[in-house]
């Protein structure tokens, strides 16, 4: 199976077209008739990344996070790029798309939290899509904020709203942008990630229950469903990595 190949089962969850404007997505670095000898499967592409690909002998990176982001000015020998083209390894990255995705991000970040009869969440403006759903039995918000510590590993940080917990909005990654649709749709919490200090002010005013558990663990809950997706589809061998660069207390 050859690089362009996987990229088109990929296609078939998350077409790259749903992405959001000015996002990244896609076939990033490499050569789609290379044949795969291994996946690796890693939310970001990092140094560490290249190196386990090399050790582990895959000559193809899946990320959720777009290696190449901004235009790329240079290309030198510490660069992720030139590592990349060095070592023969290729690199798609899926992301808003995946994020919007059925069965992406947001529906693995709210099942993964006991989050059901899930439904869209929509930003009106931007148009991003993210979930909203109810609990089995209401929490406390000190209860939510423990649940997402236990089950998504991060630092959390939190304000609590002024009632139980019962609908919950969720978004992985950064989603300042989805605390304003998830109130107006009744929602009495957010689990989300890069929430301005400003914008915990507001959601404590307003009696709200806002989230903060971080970036990267709100969206490595993808990383091995994701690793299963290609491994059924393509029948390779693939290998997962949850590296990140980022320590918790």
């Amino acid at each position: 199976m050859t690089v362009g190949e996987v990229y088109d089962i990929l296609e078939k969850w998350a077409p790259k077209s749903s992405a959001m404007p000015g996002d990244n997505p896609g076939f990033l670095v490499g050569n789609k008739n290379d044949a795969v000898t291994k996946i690796l499967v890693t939310l970001d592409c990092t140094s560490e990344s290249i190196l386990h690909a090399i050790k582990i002998g895959a000559n193809l990176i899946v990320t959720h996070h777009p290696v190449i982001y901004a235009p790329l000015k240079t290309v030198t020998q510490d660069s992720r790029a030139y590592k990349l083209i060095k070592n023969g390894i290729s690199v798609i990255s899926w992301h808003t798309n995946l994020d919007m995705a059925k069965g992406g991000v947001n529906d693995v970040l709210a099942k993964s939290l006991g989050i059901s009869g899930l439904k869209i969440l929509e930003n009106l403006e931007t148009g991003f899509q993210s979930r909203i759903g109810t609990l089995e039995d209401e929490l406390s918000p000190d209860e939510l904020a423990k649940r997402c510590k236990e089950i998504l590993g991060g630092n959390i940080r939190y304000v609590k709203g002024d009632r139980p917990v019962k609908t919950v909005a969720v978004c992985g990654g950064s989603g300042t942008d989805m605390v304003y649709p998830a109130i107006l749709c009744g929602a009495d919490a957010l689990v989300t990630a890069d929430i301005k200090h400003s914008m915990f002010i507001t959601a404590a005013e307003k009696g709200f229950t806002l989230i903060d558990a971080g970036h990267f663990f709100t969206e490595n809950v993808i990383v091995n469903p994701l690793a299963q997706y290609l491994e059924k589809h393509t029948g390779l061998d693939v290998t997962v990595s949850n590296y990140t660069p980022v320590n918790v207390l």
